[in-house]
């Protein structure tokens, strides 16, 4: 019985320490206290890294986000070991919700724009909730993270608004093979890609006559003149509005 009770107890403990809905008020006077002297009250940055970014570097995801919190970065972040989970999980929904782009009016309509995504055959190389081809980045939270102008932009012309860590390569082998894709990895010997069929290629770079990787390249083709001004407000609505979690 005694055993029962305190599995029991220790259940009920971990349910409490873990809340369902963040308390972002809560989680912004946390921050203050504990993060802004590093990182800026509004998180803009200081003696620590600038957090209003769609993606942070050592947190891919919620859940390493609030282990970066709880553990720190040795031996530059200290470790708020002086937290509770309810209380670490408050402020990374904070610290989140910095890099979060605050929703805004557009004159775009978005179901017109959902029938131009799928007749444009967007989810060929875009996975967005799920669905989809991963050859190009996702989608599914992209309004949340990237302003209407930057959509407008990236859609008329994609080579010049390619996000963070998207590289384009094109590798020759030594038999005169071409294979173009994403690059997926990369290291002093070997390189993988990602091509536009969804094939990964692994490559010995002694096996390759030429290799070349461009930043400012990319398969996506322009829509500025493929759509209509009006047809490219309808698509950018769309996206804008896809705020889910990515």
């Amino acid at each position: 019985m005694w055993r029962w009770l305190a599995v029991s107890v220790l259940a009920v403990n971990a349910t409490a320490q873990v809340p369902s809905e963040p308390d972002l008020a809560s989680g912004q006077k946390l921050f203050t206290s504990q993060c802004a002297l590093c990182h800026g009250v509004a998180g803009g940055g200081g003696r620590g890294p600038s957090l209003t970014r769609a993606k942070l570097n050592h947190a891919a995801d919620d859940a390493a986000l609030r282990e970066v919190i709880k553990n720190g970065i040795p031996p530059e972040m200290p470790g708020a070991w002086q937290l509770s989970a309810r209380e670490v999980a408050n402020t990374a929904a904070y610290v989140k919700s910095l890099g979060s782009v605050p929703a805004e009016p557009l004159i775009g309509d978005v179901s017109r724009g959902a029938r131009l995504y799928e007749a444009n055959g967007c989810s060929g190389c875009h996975i967005n909730g799920g669905r989809g081809e991963g050859f190009g980045p996702e989608l599914t939270g992209i309004g949340s993270k990237r302003s209407a102008a930057y959509l407008r932009e990236a859609l008329r012309n994609p080579a010049a608004s390619t996000p963070d860590g998207f590289v384009y390569v094109t590798a020759t082998t030594n038999s005169g093979e071409t294979v173009r894709g994403i690059r997926v990895n990369e290291d002093t010997f070997t390189v993988q890609l990602k091509d536009a069929q969804g094939r990964f290629h692994s490559m010995s770079k002694a096996d390759l006559k030429e290799l070349r990787a461009s930043r400012k390249e990319t398969p996506m083709p322009g829509y500025g003149t493929r759509l209509s001004s009006a047809e490219l407000e309808d698509l950018v609505a769309y996206l804008a509005g896809l705020r889910g979690k990515a």
